[in-house]
């Protein structure tokens, strides 16, 4: 089921002597528990869609429908505040908000300690390694239980190593809560082993070059999507579709 759908996004930036398209005619849809990839050159817009999709800011043309569906934004920095605990940083939004129930409390203490950051509630970010602050960052951002989860590099920050384990861990977090992720990435490998759909930017302004099915033999994890013999081949397509010569 489509729960949210773009029709001919348009986006101009004005300074004092122009006006610069960023995003060309963008149409794209998502459906209900789906993982979307978008990928393109540096500076072709791709965290923009992202902020029209969350409201952060305005789009220039076209419609964006989104069926009654909450999102929440996951920025690129973890930005933790390092005054606050791990839980404290967690409820932030629930607090902004103004939903910090009992109810809703609990639910951030059950997601901590369900994907092993239980022991560190009432310790502060400086004790934690980037990929568990990751991962707290993920937690603070389910904690007001969207269903469409918006993600902006989120591991371009981290070391390879780091980068496969908190790749894994947001995948199968996101599968176990049952919700629909757009994700922003410049690394094409993460796109094709964490997604169901990778949409392809040209350079600016923005088309939609290409959106490629990502139909694996295997398909399971993102580690062991990336041994999938059927991974190259779409690595190979989207590599060239970014005009990257081989």
């Amino acid at each position: 089921m489509k729960i949210l759908e773009v029709s001919n996004l348009k986006k101009y930036y004005h300074t004092p002597t122009e006006e610069i398209l960023a995003l060309d005619n963008i149409s794209f849809d998502v459906n209900e528990g789906e993982f979307i990839s978008i990928v393109g050159p540096s500076g072709c817009g791709k965290s923009t869609i992202l902020s029209i999709l969350s409201n952060l800011i305005d789009k220039s043309s076209g419609e964006i429908t989104i069926n009654n569906k909450s999102i929440a934004y996951m920025l690129q920095s973890d930005s933790l505040l390092p005054f606050l605990t791990i839980l404290d940083n967690c409820l932030i939004g629930l607090k902004v908000t103004k939903k910090l129930t009992e109810e809703n409390k609990n639910y951030v203490i059950n997601l901590l300690n369900t994907y092993g950051l239980g022991d560190f509630l009432y310790k502060y970010p400086s004790s934690l390694s980037g990929g568990m602050r990751q991962r707290v960052a993920l937690i603070r951002t389910l904690a007001v239980k969207p269903d469409i989860l918006l993600l902006d590099e989120a591991t371009s920050a981290l070391d390879y190593q780091s980068s496969l384990i908190i790749s894994e861990d947001i995948y199968n977090i996101l599968k176990k809560e049952n919700k629909t992720l757009i994700m922003v990435t410049h690394d094409i490998s993460l796109a094709i082993s964490m997604s169901d759909r990778v949409i392809v930017l040209s350079k600016r302004p923005s088309v939609v070059k290409n959106i490629y099915e990502i139909n694996l033999n295997n398909k399971s994890t993102p580690i062991n999507n990336r041994k999938d013999k059927e991974f190259s081949k779409y690595y190979e397509m989207i590599w060239r579709d970014l005009d990257v010569h081989i």
